[in-house]
């Protein structure tokens, strides 16, 4: 029953003195020591480049997706993974996508660095083994362990900026909890097949934008935006709305690349045919835009870059979203 961890950087490894600001420098092992109970599970450590989660690129955590797989075809019972929490639920989202495993890969890392009283990186990284290690977990695809709680990486966010119970995932709640040790699974929701692997080359070459459309915004910023781009996402008004300049605007750049529409709202599902308006989600689908459903544009953006470097056309992409919607 050994546990593959792989250590990332981060707030969960940052040490340094108060008042002069942290830096990465805790390895797995000074980790690990210092997480009561967490002996009780075998784990391998791996120390990956230190790196803050707002620096990492899709070349490297599909690297880091590879060698965690190659750690479960190893015998592994699972993986965990450390890191920043600026991006996790993007990275978690994009290690979802092409996890092809029936182990579970969990991700984890803290909001409080080890210099602040309570800080919340060993609770999460025994937490995170022990869902890694647990029979119950095996099926769910990548999984997000912190505050005790256990998330699906497809349904996760990030909510607030400094809170520890700042992953939540407003639109299905967690999948479980750890109590008292014990992984507990209280809903399972059905795995989507992975995508195929995607070529480095062609990924690192495969630009995607978002856009967020805020209140009297610029039509003219979508063309500044949209002149060397593979695909869009739009971040519209609630449901999926946009002013009424952008709707003939977007309608254009939808027949030279895929736009994919999704909502900023923070939680629920884009609509397809409850407000007709010029700007509204009918009107904007009608033009050709692709739905986003429940996707945020964060994770839309993740998807919508995966398929379009692994050489999907519009209707492939249509298909793919209305899957993962």
């Amino acid at each position: 029953m050994t546990v593959a961890l792989f250590t990332l950087g981060g707030t969960i490894a940052m040490a340094g003195a108060r008042g002069q600001g942290v830096v990465s420098r805790l390895t797995g092992a000074e980790l690990t020591a210092a997480v009561p109970g967490l002996a009780d599970i075998p784990l391998d450590v791996h120390d990956v480049q230190a790196v803050p989660s707002a620096a990492l690129t899709y070349r490297q955590l599909l690297d880091l997706v590879d060698a965690a797989g190659a750690a479960v075809v190893a015998g592994a019972t699972g993986a965990v993974v450390t890191q920043g929490t600026d991006s996790l639920e993007e990275t978690a989202f994009l290690a979802d996508l092409v996890w092809p495993h029936a182990a579970p890969l969990v991700i984890t890392g803290a909001m409080r660095n080890p210099t602040l009283a309570g800080p919340d990186g060993p609770a999460n990284l025994l937490a995170a083994a022990r869902v890694a290690a647990s029979p119950a977990a095996r099926d769910l695809g990548v999984l997000v362990a912190f505050n005790d709680e256990i998330h699906a990486a497809r349904f996760v966010r990030k909510t607030h900026s400094t809170s520890t119970a700042t992953f939540a995932s407003p639109d299905a709640g967690p999948l479980g909890h750890v109590i008292e040790a014990e992984v507990r699974l209280l809903t399972r929701p059905p795995r989507r097949a992975p995508l195929p692997p995607v070529d480095a080359d062609r990924l690192a070459a495969t630009r995607v934008a978002l856009h967020t459309v805020t209140l009297d915004d610029d039509v003219a910023l979508l063309d500044a935006l949209a002149g060397n781009l593979d695909g869009l996402v739009v971040a519209g008004f609630g449901v999926g709305h946009v002013p009424p300049a952008f709707a003939p605007a977007l309608g254009a750049l939808a027949e030279r690349m895929p736009v994919v529409l999704a909502s900023r709202a923070g939680a629920g599902s884009v609509l397809r045919r409850t407000y007709g308006a010029v700007g509204s989600e009918a009107d904007l689908l009608r033009r050709g835009l692709v739905w986003g459903g429940l996707l945020d544009p964060y994770k839309a953006k993740v998807l919508l870059r995966l398929l379009l470097a692994a050489g999907a056309d519009h209707e492939e992409v249509r298909a793919a979203f209305h899957r993962y919607g």
